[in-house]
C-alpha cells in the first residue's frame, strides 16, 4: 500500500488511546489521524478524517462498541479491530464483534499481556484490516444449509482447517454446515491466546457438531472439532487407529503461534492419504507450505476462492505453490469436505 493507513482509535481511556497511538507511530506505513473518546465521537471523525481502519473498544459509555459495530456495518462497513479488556464478558463480547463484521481482535495490555506485545501485534492486526474487502452486511450472511451424507467408510478420516484474518466467520460458516457424525476436525484460528476459549464455546452453541479448545491428549474423533488455544500450536499424532492432540508450545511460525504450518504439516505425516485440508481466508502464508506437505502425502486439499475471502492472502499463496487441488468459494468448502 502506497499510502500510509490512516487509523482512527475510539476508546473511552486516555491512558489506552495513549499506548495505542504510541504503538502505531513506529510503523512509517500508519498514520493515527484522530482519536474519540466514544462512538458519538467517532462518527463525527470517521466522516471528517475518512479513516481507512477503526480500532474499537467494547465498553464504552453513551454507546458500547458492539452496538456501535452493528451500525457500522449496516450503514458504512469500515475494516474495525476490536481492542478488548481481559474479562470473560469482553472476551465473550469481542468474539461476538467478529460475526458481526470486526476482521481482528487484539487485547488491551494486562497481565501476561504486555505493551511490549502490543506495539509488535497491533501493526499487523491494523495492516491485515486495511486489506480486509468489507461487504454489508457481511457478518448476517446467511449460510448454506447443514449437509447430511457422510462417508463413514474411511475411519481414519480427518480434516485440517487453517484460517485468519476473516476465518472466525469462515469457520463458523463451515462449521455449521457439518452434520452431528462428521469426520473429526482440527483447525488452527489466529487468534490471541485470551480469546480462543470464548471462540471454541459459541461454535459450540451453534453447530451440531461438538466445538471445544483443543487440550493436550485430546482424542480426536468423530462428530467433534478441536481449535487450536491461543499462543500454542496445535498438532496431531497417530494411536492405533485414531489420532490424539498435541498441544505445545514452540518458536513462532510464520509469525503466528499457533500456525498452520505446523498443524498440517502434522496432518501430513500423521494422516497422509486419509485427511482432507481447507486453507480459508487471510493475511500473510502460513498454512501453505503445510498444504502442500498434505497435497504430496496424498491428501486432498482445497483452498478458499479470492472473491469470497476476507483476505486473500494465505489461500493465493497456497495457490501459487500448486497446494491447491481444489479452489471453491466459502459456501461450498463444506461439501467438498465431506464428498
Amino acid at each position: 500500500m502506497s499510502q500510509r493507513i490512516k487509523v482512527l482509535i475510539v476508546d473511552d481511556s486516555a491512558i489506552v488511546r495513549k499506548i495505542l497511538s504510541d504503538a502505531l507511530a513506529a510503523d512509517p506505513g500508519i498514520e493515527v489521524v484522530g482519536t474519540a473518546p466514544d462512538p458519538i465521537v467517532a462518527q463525527e471523525k470517521i466522516e471528517r478524517l475518512k479513516p481507512d481502519v477503526l480500532t474499537l473498544d467494547i465498553e464504552m459509555p453513551r454507546m458500547d462498541g458492539l452496538t456501535f459495530l452493528k451500525q457500522l456495518m449496516a450503514t458504512r462497513p469500515l475494516p474495525v479491530v476490536m481492542i478488548s479488556s481481559l474479562g470473560q464478558a469482553s472476551s465473550r463480547a469481542a468474539v461476538e464483534a467478529l460475526q458481526y463484521g470486526a476482521v481482528e481482535v487484539i487485547p488491551k495490555p494486562s497481565g501476561p499481556y504486555s505493551v511490549g506485545d502490543l506495539k509488535r501485534d497491533l501493526p499487523y492486526k491494523i495492516r491485515a484490516a486495511a486489506g480486509a474487502k468489507m461487504a454489508s452486511p457481511r457478518a448476517v450472511a446467511p449460510v448454506a444449509n447443514r449437509l447430511v451424507n457422510v462417508n463413514r467408510t474411511d475411519r481414519a478420516a480427518i480434516i485440517a482447517l487453517g484460517a485468519s484474518t476473516g476465518g472466525t466467520e469462515a469457520l463458523r460458516q463451515v462449521l455449521l454446515q457439518m452434520p452431528k457424525d462428521s469426520p473429526p476436525i482440527v483447525a488452527v484460528q489466529h487468534i490471541p491466546a485470551v480469546f480462543s476459549r470464548a471462540f471454541a464455546e459459541r461454535l459450540d452453541n451453534c453447530c451440531e457438531m461438538r466445538v471445544k479448545e483443543a487440550e493436550d491428549g485430546d482424542e480426536i474423533k468423530w462428530g467433534r472439532a478441536l481449535i487450536a488455544p491461543g499462543n500454542f500450536h496445535l498438532s496431531i499424532r497417530r494411536q492405533g487407529a485414531g489420532y490424539r492432540a498435541v498441544v505445545a508450545g514452540g518458536t513462532l511460525v510464520c509469525y503466528q503461534r499457533p500456525a498452520v504450518d505446523v498443524l498440517f504439516e502434522s496432518v501430513a505425516h500423521e494422516a497422509g492419504k486419509h485427511a482432507i485440508g481447507a486453507l480459508l481466508t487471510g493475511m500473510g502464508t502460513d498454512g501453505a507450505k503445510g498444504l502442500l506437505q498434505m497435497k504430496q502425502a496424498g491428501a486432498r486439499t482445497i483452498a478458499q476462492d479470492e472473491h469470497s475471502c476476507v483476505v486473500f492472502g494465505m489461500p493465493r499463496e497456497a495457490i501459487r505453490l500448486g497446494a491447491a487441488g481444489q479452489i471453491l468459494p466459502l459456501h461450498q468448502i463444506a461439501h467438498a469436505l465431506l464428498a
